[in-house]
């Protein structure tokens, strides 16, 4: 994926008649929509021509054998993490067999619950139209049910791993409202030890292409050339996306929209809390702390989990 992450296609209720079909490991699928197209995979609402049930089916075209590699890991990522708040992959396959040399490519089809409610950058932009901020009671318990899906990532067996593109548009919310992290193309290993120029300029160059710029963790735009990367990347991002909670956009938004340089902007770690808003210091503390420009300093996902228990729990006692 890009850096500009997914271009999402919503059109619920425009389902389309389409006579393109795709077999996946003998289940015959009617593809009725584009939900949604990246960088290097697009995700299409499809059928399921004996039940009528839907899905989304994520294609990824891959154009070698480290293309392949890469896709397959997100199947093999998918089934280390055990989580509600985490998407489940249904089924998949492989056609075809990519060859960079003699120029031939591959196909992975993974089929995936359909969220027919989107994503939580969907939601945010339908309260935005009308100004229409969430109560912050209930910005909390979907932020909980985010951070419980974070903390599966984390600790995932036989070493934690890092989403690395977590924002609201890779957040979809389920007929009941729970949260799930989806997209886990960009997971990787979280702890990583660098050793040398090359080591960081190959990390650095991965986030260029696979974590968006405006979620991008500090660590991540001037990866030192000896230095420890670890899960809490995901931290940074967390926070970000509790901010566009808050505030319908994440706090870097404006920098990218108005063509400024994003990185300058991350890395003078000024966070901006809006004079307006209406949420407690209490919430504005729990957004900065996950947004500590020092990653040693950056809450592990434990204690934010703690604190956004504690906030919950103050919550409840002031009704």
């Amino acid at each position: 994926m890009n850096s500009l992450g997914w271009t999402l296609i919503m059109k619920r209720g425009c389902l389309f008649c389409s006579k393109e079909t795709v077999n996946i490991k003998g289940t015959k699928y009617i593809i009725r929509d584009r939900l949604a197209q990246g960088g290097f995979s697009l995700i299409d609402l499809a059928e399921n021509a004996t039940t009528h049930k839907l899905y989304a089916v994520k294609r990824i075209t891959c154009h070698s054998i480290d293309d392949q590699n890469i896709a397959l890991r997100e199947i093999e990522n998918c089934r280390r993490i055990d989580s509600e708040n985490v998407i489940k992959v249904i089924d998949y396959e492989l056609k075809g067999s990519a060859d960079i040399v003699i120029n031939t490519t591959s196909d992975l089809y993974i089929v995936l619950p359909y969220y027919k409610n989107g994503s939580l950058a969907d939601h945010l932009s339908m309260r935005a139209r009308k100004d229409d901020h969430m109560p912050e009671a209930q910005i909390l318990q979907v932020f909980l049910g985010i951070c419980n899906g974070l903390r599966a990532v984390h600790e995932a067996k036989p070493v934690p791993l890092a989403h690395r593109d977590l924002k609201t548009a890779n957040i979809c919310l389920s007929d009941t409202f729970e949260p799930i992290i989806v997209d886990l193309g960009s997971m990787t290993e979280a702890r990583l030890q660098i050793c040398g120029q090359n080591e960081a300029q190959r990390l650095q160059d991965e986030a260029e292409e696979r974590s968006s710029i405006v979620y991008r963790a500090p660590e991540l735009f001037s990866v030192k050339s000896y230095s420890t990367i670890d899960e809490r990347t995901d931290i940074w991002s967390l926070g970000c996306v509790l901010y566009a909670m808050c505030f319908f956009h994440c706090p870097f938004d404006s920098v990218y929209e108005k063509g400024d340089s994003v990185a300058l902007a991350v890395l003078s770690g000024n966070i901006n809390i809006p004079e307006s808003s209406i949420y407690s210091d209490d919430m504005h503390d729990l957004i900065k702390y996950m947004l500590r420009m020092d990653p040693m300093e950056r809450p592990f996902i434990y204690s934010v989990i703690e604190k956004t228990q504690d906030l919950i729990h103050k919550l409840d006692g002031r009704v």
